[in-house]
């Protein structure tokens, strides 16, 4: 069966028409003029602001127009990330999706799922002429994956809503009141070329097949870092051996866990004793891990020399620097149990034509730690002389336990499904902190169905968990109370 067959298929036939649109950060053209185009076939209100989000608006149903003002709010860009094997150009292709028992994923890219099931969920509701819902005020805002950008340059005025129904989160038992802010660190350094000694052997390393996963969501997963266990193979193997790094290609997106990296190095030294220490490192590895990481790939092979490699002493500035770096969870928070408050994680290492480059991204629910961690990251790549270069602060969403939305949603929740739902704050960096500073006077809550794997190419969505969570947005629309 179609994705475009499933149930409800209103919300998964919008699915289907967005996914058809490359949306990648930065690069949201087309996904614009998509939803604009969208918003004026419905002969509804249809905005886009100066930064580049979409403001749809519809008037309440029959009945409903005495009910409070709801701001419905998700974001149009995509993750984009594919397997090292599969051929595929986002930038012209649209994502091909599969159904897999309960379960759509896509042929070896990300979904999408995040964040397109909640603009098909809004795009269900305004296309819809049977949906009891208050009047509504639809942002779909720009750039989220890569800088929030839309949300910290939105057109507050625009809006009159007293609710904002955030659909971002990734499991369906959640009500999301709270989250983390961040920060980029990105990082440059001109490392000094030396031509490779004259009896030097070539090698390169590669590693793939680790998980990945959202840098927020799942960081305090355990899952490995493909940066970190390159910087830390490539230290062990120094030791014992002078080596010359000749290049290092690791991660891709600064919140997705890098799940690759290759790396080539030359040395004078033993090639038997290269091998060895090795295969001792690639098994430490494998040992540590193989209770979260099952399909591991560590090769090393000979290449042909190279001409010019790092320096002797950059190359080791630069693995003792990688391997000093803290990367994943910080601090656990003291106050709501479970929670990630603070971590990092060194999402891109580059070293190519006289350039060091990292990317890393740091977290934290609380200011003051989202700084020292950033300073700590910062004052690493300091001692050794790169450029380090700070920037994309946004601020967390600080929980209110007294939310009324969140009373209502939790009454609701219970009555629908005879259970208590999960109210938690996240590790992720969702909007409503920054769209809080907008609104200041709106009660904001996050919640969607079960998304799995975001931001890799496992991401995948729960097709019964995606009905589930359809029927609870409806009551919630209906239960909106009266202003």
């Amino acid at each position: 069966m179609s994705v475009r067959n499933q149930e409800p298929k209103s919300l998964w036939n919008h699915f289907a028409d967005l996914n058809a649109v490359p949306r990648p950060s930065k690069k949201e053209e087309r996904v614009i003029e998509f939803m604009m185009n969208f918003g004026r076939e419905l002969n509804l209100e249809t905005i886009k602001d100066e930064i580049g989000n979409v403001v749809i608006k519809k008037p309440a149903s029959p009945g409903m127009e005495n009910r409070k003002k709801v701001i419905l709010q998700s974001h149009l860009d995509m993750v984009h990330q594919k397997n090292g094997d599969t051929i595929f150009d986002f930038d012209k292709e649209g994502i091909k999706m599969r159904v897999q028992g309960d379960w759509i994923d896509a042929e070896g890219t990300t979904l999408g799922a995040d964040n397109g099931i909640g603009v098909a969920t809004i795009m269900a509701t305004l296309s819809s002429n049977d949906i009891e819902h208050p009047p509504i005020e639809a942002l779909f805002t720009i750039d989220e994956e890569t800088g929030m950008t839309g949300a910290k340059e939105m057109d507050g005025s625009l809006f009159q809503g007293d609710i904002l129904l955030n659909l971002d989160t990734e499991d369906d038992d959640e009500l999301s009141i709270g989250c983390a802010g961040g920060i980029d660190t990105n990082t440059t350094y001109n490392y000094e070329k030396v031509e490779a000694p004259k009896n030097a052997t070539s090698f390169r390393i590669e590693i793939k097949g680790l998980l990945g996963g959202h840098s927020g969501m799942d960081i305090d997963s355990g899952r490995g870092n493909a940066n970190k266990w390159m910087a830390r193979i490539l230290w062990n193997l120094s030791q014992k051996n002078t080596i010359y790094i000749n290049d290092f290609d690791g991660g891709g997106l600064r919140n997705a866990i890098p799940r690759e990296a290759t790396a080539s190095f030359s040395t004078a030294g033993e090639l038997s004793q290269i091998q060895n220490e090795f295969n001792i490192q690639k098994q430490v590895l494998v040992s540590e891990y193989k209770s979260i990481e099952g399909n591991i790939s560590i090769e090393i092979s000979k290449i042909a020399n190279e001409g010019n490699v790092v320096s002797e002493l950059d190359s080791k500035k630069i693995l003792n620097t990688l391997c000093s770096l803290h990367n994943g969870v910080y601090r656990m928070s003291p106050d709501i149990k479970g929670l990630v408050e603070t971590s990092s994680s060194l999402a891109r290492v580059l070293i190519s034509e006289g350039v060091f480059v990292t990317q890393s991204l740091q977290r934290s629910s609380v200011e003051s730690t989202k700084d020292e961690i950033a300073m700590t990251i910062k004052s690493a790549f300091e001692n050794m002389g790169c450029a380090v270069a700070q920037s994309g602060d946004y601020p967390g969403w600080e929980p209110n336990p007294n939310s009324d939305i969140l009373t209502i949603m939790e009454d609701l929740y219970k009555k629908l499904f005879n259970e208590n739902p999960q109210v938690k704050a996240c590790h992720a960096g969702l909007e409503c902190g920054i769209l809080g500073t907008h609104l200041p006077d709106v009660d904001m809550i996050s919640f969607g169905p079960n998304i799995r794997a975001a931001h890799s190419p496992d991401e995948k969505v729960q097709i019964s968990s995606v009905q589930k969570f359809w029927r609870y947005y409806i009551e919630t629309l209906k239960a909106i109370p009266v202003k």
